[in-house]
Parts: structure tokens; C-alpha cells; sequence
């Protein structure tokens, strides 16, 4: 299978595609509910999958994706190894502002399998944005969906003037002070 790649496909108007990738499928659900219920002024379809590469068969079908989010359990080290395996498989345009990691479980450090300096290294190795967040708490949960909504909307060029590249360079300087 080749990489995903980000321009491959045409955009659909006034709507976006989300891609969440990550072993635990559990948090991917709430994450993609939590999402869906956040108000929205564009169509928006969002994609589960446990690892990459995506299967070839149904391609013709699947939209343009405008933004992967790599979801990472702080306490699996699977997890991490899931995510760095299906890094091969994206295209690097894609992380031209396209990409970012999403780390949870902050909330309990003590239970931490992976050190933060891996997390820190996939972000400046990829130059993709990391947020931290804690999918059991539903405020927690419905501010993180709002950032990706967000994220996702300039992604998929529906905010004058902001481009996924100057958006993820702003992301970077900004975690950088």
C-alpha cells in the first residue's frame, strides 16, 4: 500500500474529513462523539482506524482526508509503537500543518509507560503539533474536540486567509515560548 497522501483526491465543498488514528478504540469513539456534537458550520465525516496503512479496497470511497490526528495512550507503550509504525505509511505533505498527535491520559502521570521526551521527539521529528489532554473528563473532552474542530476547519481551508502550514507554524513558535 502507498502513503496516504493529503492533495490526491479533490475537496469536497463546505465540508472536511477527520482521521483518527490509535490502538484504543475506546477513546477514538468519544473523541470522534465529542467532536460530533460541537456545533459546526460545514458537513463534517470522521474516520476510525486502529493503525495505518488503510486499506486499498475501499480508497474509491473514502473522502480527501484533511487532517490525521495520532492518537497516543500515555500509559501503552503500544500505543506509541502503533502510532511511530504508521507514521511510514503518510505522505510527508501531510505534515505540512496537517498532522498533529494527541497524548492522553496526562491527567494520571504516575501511570505514565512512555516518557515525555519520545512525545517531544515525534513532534519536532515531524513538525506536528502535540496536544495533551485527558479523555475521561467531559470538559476536557469537549475543549479538546473543539481544538481539533478548529484545527480541522483551517485544515480543510474554510477560514480565509489561514493555511494548515501557517496555522502549524504558529502552533510551533507558540509551544517553542
Amino acid at each position: 500500500m502507498e502513503a496516504l497522501r493529503p492533495f490526491d483526491k479533490l475537496p469536497a465543498v463546505n465540508s472536511a474529513a477527520l482521521l483518527l488514528v490509535g490502538a484504543d478504540g475506546s477513546a477514538q469513539q468519544r473523541l470522534a462523539e465529542a467532536v460530533l456534537r460541537e456545533p459546526k458550520a460545514f458537513k463534517i465525516s470522521i474516520h476510525l482506524a486502529a493503525s495505518l496503512p488503510l486499506p486499498a479496497e475501499r480508497d474509491h470511497l473514502r473522502p480527501r482526508i484533511d487532517l490525521i490526528v495520532f492518537i497516543i495512550d500515555i500509559k501503552s507503550k503500544y500505543s506509541l509503537k502503533n502510532v511511530e509504525a504508521s507514521l511510514a505509511h503518510v505522505d510527508a505533505s501531510f505534515f505540512l500543518g496537517k498532522v498533529c498527535f494527541l497524548v492522553t491520559g496526562v491527567g494520571r502521570v504516575n501511570n505514565c509507560s512512555i516518557e515525555m521526551n519520545a512525545i517531544w521527539k515525534l513532534r519536532d521529528t515531524y513538525c506536528s503539533p502535540v496536544l495533551l489532554c485527558e479523555l475521561e473528563s467531559e470538559k476536557i473532552q469537549a475543549t479538546t474536540a473543539q481544538r481539533l474542530l478548529r484545527m480541522l476547519q483551517i485544515c480543510a481551508g474554510h477560514v480565509p486567509g489561514v493555511s494548515a502550514l501557517t496555522f502549524g507554524s504558529l502552533m510551533r513558535s507558540s509551544a517553542d515560548d
